[in-house]
């Protein structure tokens, strides 16, 4: 039986790969939290079992990672005022803590859930592929992109499998960045920035399956960008889901307003210690175009797809 440990369990795409993995014959799930705890129905599966540890503290991780084969790394922190004083720890300090763990614990594979954008700008004429030498801009692309350095150069003097998943926007329901999308929708707050962003999409169906089968197949090994067939910006993506939703279209505005209106939601997050749905990072990322060469994964990890585009799965919101 494989065992494959998940980080961030208790987050949005952790608990959602956990639930599509404990369909799968043969394979048990450790499940690593740290404040928040996993689901009542993910707590009670008989081929599961839930770890509390801390990232941040090395000397926790042992119980999670004994006899572990695979890990599915999700692990940090979203939606929070001034990422740029927090990232370069909670993702590059605490990635590199568990990498030092599942070496020392012989763990074979470790798959990393990153993005497109840690090579900076992308489009379908130079989309990306598996370089690490790109320069963005974001705080959360520089980090993730420090992560898998770390990943590939461990990788190098230590016998395992170093898997980096670049996933572009991952889309349909439960999805918190869609969900965020359709509440500020309804709310006719949703804004957007005039400049064409191009962006690369997937289901969240298909992001499963192909992050299970990186997860569970043999001789899986380096970078896939994963993404569907779809051709589109985010003006054009987002405007066609208002509208499936019964919603306007999202208003056109300056980049100024929106980084305004970013530094209002980081002041009330730090002030009054909640989450932030806006920051200006997540502008700066929102703002660059992504698009990945995903002849990989259709080859080793997802030959078919269940929606080709997002006109083909907007039925899943």
């Amino acid at each position: 039986m494989k065992k494959v440990l998940i980080t961030g369990a208790a987050g949005n795409l952790g608990g959602l790969l956990a639930f599509h993995l404990k369909e799968y014959p043969d394979l048990f799930l450790n499940l690593l939290t740290h404040r928040k705890d996993v689901s009542k129905e993910l707590r009670n599966l008989h081929d599961a079992e839930v770890f509390k540890a801390d990232l941040s503290d090395k000397s926790t991780l042992g119980p999670a990672l004994k006899d572990v084969d695979v890990i599915v790394h999700f692990a940090g922190i979203l939606f929070k005022s001034n990422p740029e004083k927090f990232l370069p720890v909670t993702n590059t300090v605490y990635f590199q803590n568990l990498v030092d763990a599942a070496i020392e614990n012989k763990v074979s594979r470790i798959i990393l859930i990153s993005f497109p954008h840690v090579e900076g700008e992308t489009t379908m004429e130079n989309p990306s592929t598996d370089k690490r030498d790109g320069k963005p801009e974001s705080m959360h692309a520089r980090t993730r992109l420090e992560e898998e350095k770390y990943l590939f150069a461990k990788q190098k003097t230590h016998k395992f499998e170093a898997v980096s998943l670049r996933v572009g926007m991952v889309y349909g329901k439960g999805i918190l960045m869609i969900d965020a999308a359709r509440w500020f929708s309804k709310h006719k707050l949703l804004c957007i920035w005039k400049k064409p962003t191009w962006i690369h999409l997937i289901s969240t169906n298909d992001f499963l399956n192909a992050t299970a089968n990186a997860a569970v197949k043999e001789n899986i090994n380096g970078v896939y960008n994963l993404g569907d067939e779809g051709i589109q910006t985010l003006q054009e993506f987002f405007g066609d889901l208002s509208q499936y939703w019964g919603y306007k279209k999202p208003h056109r505005t300056s980049v100024g307003f929106i980084m305004f209106a970013a530094r209002l939601f980081e002041f009330f997050s730090a002030v009054f210690n909640t989450q932030s749905p806006l920051t200006r990072d997540f502008v700066k990322i929102g703002m660059a175009s992504y698009y990945g060469d995903t002849k990989r994964m259709r080859s080793e990890l997802l030959p078919e797809l269940k929606y080709k585009t997002y006109k083909e799965g907007i039925n899943t919101f």
